[in-house]
C-alpha cells in the first residue's frame, strides 16, 4: 500500500488536474500516433480488460483500485472531487492510466529500465513489497478464541469503562484563612459563582469558577482526589485542599460518562486488538530467531 501511495502521489503531480483535460485542452481528443514500445510487458491486467495501449492491457480491477485510492485521498471537506460516476471513471481511465501507459512505453524505448537510479528504486520497492507480503503470510492465520476475548474483558473491565467527566467550579485563593472564610459563606448559602468572581485568583474566576467538564489527569492529583471523590455528589461543595496554585474549594455541578460497556459492544475492538498483538508477537519472534542466526554489523560513526 505504501508503494501504491508513493506512486499515486508521483502520478498526481505528473498528471494533476487532467481529469477534465478535454475541457481545457480540446486537442486531447485528437488521435495520436504513438510508436509501440519494443519492450515486452509482463504485468497481467486484473479483471476484465477495459483498455489496451499497444501491448499494455488495463484491467477493471486495476482501474477500480486506483480510483479507490484516489477517493481515499480526497479531503473530507471536498467530497465533490471524488470519482463516482461511470463518466468520471472513464475520464480517469483515459486521462490518467492511458497517458501513464504511453509515457511508460516511451520510457522503455528510451532504456529507462536500464537506468541505475531506476533499477535501484525498483529493487528497493521490490524488497519492501516482499517484506510486506512475507508479513501477511506469517500473520494471515492468526486468530483469537472467544475465551481470550472474554478473559481480556474481565481482566481490564475497569480500564475499559467510558472515561468519567465531571463538571466542576473552583475558587482558588492564596491563604488558608481566606479559604476558610469563603467556605463558611458557602455553607451559609452564598452563591458559589458570585464568590468565585469576586475572590478567586484562578483564570476561571471570570466564568464564575466554571471549568466545564474535566477528566482525571487534566489537573493536579489533589484536584482529582477532591473532584472525583465518591462522596462528592452533584451540587455539593468540597472541603479545602491545597495545590501549587493555592487553597482551593470546588463545587461539583454534574457527572457524565463512567459507564461500563457490555462485552457485546466491545467484542470486535478487543478481538481486533488481540489479533494485532499476536501478529506483533509472531513477527518479533521471527525477527529474534533470524537475528540470532544472522551476522549483523552496525556502523554508527557516520550517523550524526
Amino acid at each position: 500500500m505504501k508503494s501504491k501511495i508513493i506512486l499515486f502521489s508521483i502520478m498526481s503531480l505528473l498528471f494533476g488536474g487532467i481529469l477534465g483535460c478535454d475541457k481545457y485542452f480540446p486537442g486531447a481528443k485528437k488521435k495520436v500516433e504513438v510508436k509501440a514500445a519494443t519492450q515486452s510487458i509482463s504485468i497481467e491486467p486484473k479483471g476484465p480488460v477495459v483498455a489496451k495501449v499497444n501491448n499494455i492491457s488495463i484491467g477493471l480491477d486495476d482501474l477500480n483500485d486506483e480510483i479507490a485510492l484516489y477517493n481515499a485521498n480526497v479531503p473530507a471537506e471536498r467530497p465533490e472531487l471524488k470519482i463516482v460516476t461511470k463518466e468520471q471513471k472513464v475520464n480517469y481511465l483515459k486521462n490518467e492510466m492511458v497517458r501513464r501507459a504511453l509515457i511508460y512505453q516511451h520510457a522503455l524505448d528510451q532504456g529507462m529500465d536500464r537506468n541505475d537510479e531506476v533499477r535501484q528504486a525498483v529493487e528497493k520497492n521490490k524488497r519492501d513489497l516482499m517484506v510486506l507480503q512475507d508479513i501477511k503470510e506469517i500473520t494471515k492465520n492468526i486468530s483469537v478464541t472467544s475465551k481470550e476475548v472474554e478473559d481480556y474483558y474481565n481482566t481490564y473491565k475497569e480500564q475499559l469503562k467510558e472515561p468519567e467527566e465531571r463538571q466542576v467550579s473552583e475558587i482558588v485563593v492564596s491563604s488558608e484563612q481566606d479559604a476558610r472564610d469563603i467556605l463558611i459563606q458557602l455553607l451559609q448559602g452564598a452563591d458559589f459563582a458570585t464568590l468565585a468572581r469576586s475572590n478567586s485568583k484562578a483564570p476561571s474566576a471570570k466564568d464564575g469558577g466554571n471549568l466545564g467538564f474535566v477528566q482525571k489527569g487534566k489537573k493536579s492529583a489533589q484536584f482529582d482526589a477532591a473532584a472525583f471523590s465518591d462522596s462528592l455528589d452533584a451540587g455539593k461543595i468540597s472541603s479545602i485542599f491545597k495545590t501549587t496554585d493555592g487553597y482551593s474549594i470546588i463545587k461539583l455541578e454534574a457527572k457524565r460518562g463512567g459507564k461500563q460497556k457490555p462485552l457485546s459492544e466491545m467484542w470486535d475492538d478487543i478481538n481486533r486488538g488481540l489479533v494485532f498483538l499476536k501478529q506483533q508477537q509472531a513477527i518479533e519472534e521471527l525477527i529474534g530467531k533470524l537475528s540470532r542466526d544472522a551476522k549483523i554489523e552496525i556502523s554508527d560513526g557516520e550517523i550524526k
